[in-house]
């Protein structure tokens, strides 16, 4: 079976797949390591999760690399805040942020690389983009151009990407012909994040690590790229202008990209002050609860965080994992059969290959309690017993929810 999906460049559904020979290449954009990880962070690593799981399931090698970007004028602010370094700021807050998403049950990357050390290749990248003609020195540093054709092989910006993202005070869309522009090199001395280049001591702009760890380790172009909607512009879209500029193709054959959560209709921002730490919604209902809730939502719909509602997940999740534990108990008479749950895991399993709907196989799982409820005797019959305890185990490890299994569902 097939993984397809709604690809966020084109709109079409695409076939994710590898190059013949490899293993799946996936580059998921990680994070500015400067602060706690929150709630929406976690909701589009854990989609990725899921494909991980998916593609597990299927017996597909994959090649998952996620970028830390290490060094970004966020960290430098809030190092001063601190008093401390902006590297050991970067460390810190790598470590925290590795251990929450371990503790949500996500599956780590094969390689998370950390930017400050690729500028070496970053460098290397911004030379290739000064021979293409389109570097340009301004008062802050040097850009790279937008190409005033459109190529509609790179996402459309504007008023198009304003009407499938959420607006945040300060930060308009892209509207004029210098806004696509993105910066390549800044001049600036240390004690902040500083390097030597043809350019002078300094440090690389945001948008050339991902296509130099990508290049390096999975090669250009990956066959699933993404992460949440908000990164579709400034990030992908210059990530996706550099190949195109170097390499002449995208950066990646299919892009997928999360909505946000919102509070009060607000993308959570520390800026904002609206933030859910993960850590703190792991504390209050605990990994397994707090997959189901924010899996229970189509990944390209926004979801509105409240507390009640989490509440309610929980209470969800934990009367399903009554209902299941009794259908693998000992004795005589039961009236379930292993079949009809694999009928109901392998379409799970459909679900997520095509179009990636994770809510629905959620939606599965919740029928086929309401099955068990109806059941004469509700356990499994003695001979069913070890196919139907397979079945929950590979539901268990696709969604990486324990439904009846005491130990964590990796």
């Amino acid at each position: 079976m097939s993984l397809r999906i709604r690809d966020s460049l084109t709109g079409r559904v695409r076939r994710v797949a590898a190059r013949t020979g490899r293993p799946l290449a996936l580059y998921v954009c990680g994070p500015t390591v400067y602060d706690v990880a929150h709630v929406g962070h976690a909701r589009t690593y854990l989609y990725f999760d899921v494909i991980r799981r998916w593609l597990r399931d299927q017996s597909v090698p994959v090649r998952h690399v996620m970028n830390i970007t290490d060094f970004e004028d966020k960290i430098t602010a809030r190092a001063a805040e601190l008093g401390i370094g902006w590297k050991a700021l970067a460390r810190r807050e790598e470590r925290r942020f590795l251990d929450d998403l371990d503790a949500l049950g996500i599956l780590p990357p094969h390689e998370t690389p950390r930017a400050s050390d690729f500028v070496p290749q970053m460098v290397a990248t911004a030379r290739h983009l000064a021979a293409t003609g389109r570097l340009e020195q301004r008062t802050d540093g040097w850009y790279f151009r937008d190409d005033p054709r459109e190529d509609e092989r790179n996402f459309a910006v504007g008023d198009r990407l304003a009407r499938h993202a959420v607006p945040q005070a300060g930060v308009p869309f892209p509207q004029d012909g210098t806004a696509k522009d993105f910066l390549v090199w800044r001049p600036q001395e240390r004690p902040a994040p500083s390097w030597a280049s043809p350019w002078g001591s300094g440090m690389p702009g945001w948008h050339l690590e991902c296509y130099a760890m990508a290049n390096q380790y999975l090669g250009l172009p990956v066959d699933l790229h993404g992460g949440g909607n908000d990164l579709v512009f400034p990030h992908h879209y210059a990530e996706n202008e550099i190949t195109l500029a170097l390499n002449d193709e995208t950066f990646s054959r299919v892009f997928l990209h999360t909505a946000f959560v919102t509070q009060a209709g607000q993308k959570m921002s520390k800026s904002v002050g609206n933030l859910v730490p993960l850590r703190l919604a792991l504390s209050a209902v605990g990994p397994d609860a707090l997959r189901w809730y924010l899996l229970s939502t189509p990944y390209h719909q926004r979801l509105e965080w409240r507390r009640p509602d989490l509440d309610r997940a929980e209470m969800e999740y934990l009367d399903l994992r009554q209902r299941l534990a009794p259908t693998l108990s000992a004795g005589g008479g039961g009236t379930l059969s292993a079949s009809t749950l694999a009928h109901t895991v392998g379409g799970m399993v459909r679900d997520i290959g095509e179009g990636f709907r994770v809510h629905a196989a959620l939606d599965r799982i919740r029928r086929y309690a309401d099955l068990v409820d109806r059941a004469a005797t509700p356990r499994f019959a003695r001979g069913d017993r070890q196919t139907a305890r397979r079945e929950l185990v590979r539901a268990e490890r696709l969604l990486g929810i324990r439904l009846t299994s005491s130990s964590p569902a990796m």
